[in-house]
């Protein structure tokens, strides 16, 4: 590949096809700009991302999709739109591909590309859970995709294990949320005073707030039975009237908040916290808040789950750690008489809770809070792998 002429914008292709992606590629995207010479930018994606200058071929909701139903109700649509994508790159090859999450979408665009495109360099930005399941997408992108930005420390090790492609870690998001998720020294008495602030987070989906629900309901009923305590839901707002419906049967008052300044005030005065398994218990972790994480699935998604998954851990914060310093309460052990007993362990000074601020301390060198932005990281990345100058994989 080419080096790019001097003096002209970095042409860059990208897309996102959902709205965590987005929210991933509008920095990125302000990041490049801001770069030698700027960028330009073509591409799929969404609100953010038009907010840094992308005129979306279509609408990126039209490769959203959730569930088995939705998927095969789209599927229409969404070759249709694969085509379409990928006749546009084809049309007026960019400098670079950038290729953000979605991964059903994205690798097959790779793939097309690939195979009429061969020099042109392609970065995806966000790698596939092959630490979960499904090892073997590790090595099929090796051929496709030229370089991974990896979210999450461990990924470059695991993706290199597995023969894919050569993989960076640029940094968690969360990272720059750090400082704003953790107390000043005017705040900090509140995570010590009475009674103990506690963090219900029982998912941000429905289904998790069906599943859920109830058993946290009776865990915080157990729990405030033995000791007194303040409860605060964080949720957002499009789930606030179905969360203040469920919290209303509960047997405890809980104080239900939304939007980021509140949820964000929320997680540096509390104590401790009750929540489901999720991106949050990294997030909890990052805040310096103990907690317990729990999660139901259907016994159908159970018994393949049994199967496929091979991780040490379901809980996000502790595969970061690489230990289990955050209790997990899944399927038939997620019960309220469990629950509300690991929940008083971490509320209390002791073994339990010592062990996750020691753990949870060491969260800042692992994920390099306080280094160079995940963004811009990113940005210099893709620059180099266009100009094809890219380092070694870090």
């Amino acid at each position: 590949m080419s080096a790019v002429p001097a003096g002209r914008p970095l042409d860059v292709f990208i897309i996102a096809g959902e709205h965590s992606g987005d929210a991933l590629a509008a920095p990125l995207m302000a990041a490049l700009a801001a770069g030698p010479n700027g960028a330009r930018f073509r591409g799929v994606g969404g609100p953010l991302m038009a907010g840094e200058g992308l005129a979306s071929f279509f609408p990126m909701d039209d490769l959203t999709a959730i569930g088995i139903g939705e998927v095969l109700g789209k599927l229409p649509t969404i070759l249709r739109r694969l085509k379409e994508t990928v006749a546009a790159i084809l049309a007026a090859p960019p400098d670079v591909l950038v290729l953000v999450d979605a991964p059903d979408f994205t690798h097959r665009v790779a793939a097309r590309v690939r195979r009429r495109l061969p020099d042109l360099p392609i970065v995806k930005y966000v790698a596939p859970t092959v630490w979960v399941w499904r090892k073997g997408r590790a090595k099929a992108m090796a051929g496709p995709i030229d370089h991974v930005l990896a979210v999450l420390p461990f990924e470059p090790a695991v993706m290199h294990r597995l023969g894919g492609p050569p993989t960076s870690y640029v940094g968690h998001p969360l990272v720059t949320e750090a400082a704003a998720l953790r107390p000043d020294a005017a705040e900090a008495a509140r995570r010590t005073a009475a009674p103990p602030l506690v963090l219900v987070l029982p998912g941000s989906r429905r289904s998790e707030l069906k599943r859920l629900g109830a058993i946290f309901g009776a865990t915080l009923g157990a729990y405030a039975a033995r000791q007194p305590g303040e409860f605060v839901l964080p949720t957002l707002p499009r789930l606030r009237p179905m969360v203040e419906a469920l919290v209303a049967t509960w047997p405890v008052p809980v104080r239900v908040v939304d939007g980021d300044a509140e949820r964000r005030a929320a997680f540096r005065a509390a104590r401790a916290a009750l929540a489901a398994s999720g991106t949050v218990t990294l997030e909890l972790a990052l805040a310096g808040v103990p907690l317990v994480a729990a999660y139901r699935i259907p016994k159908w998604e159970e018994a393949i789950a049994r199967v496929m998954l091979d991780v040490p851990s379901v809980i996000l914060a502790n595969l970061v750690l690489g230990e289990n310093a955050v209790p997990e309460f899944l399927q038939a052990d997620c019960r309220p008489d469990r629950l509300s007993a690991a929940l008083a362990a971490i509320v209390a000074e002791g073994p339990q809770r010592a062990r996750q601020t020691e753990a949870f301390a060491r969260l800042d060198t692992v994920m390099g809070v306080g280094r160079l932005t995940p963004s811009r990281r990113a940005a210099e990345i893709v620059r180099a792998v266009a100009l094809d100058r890219l380092t070694p994989a870090s």
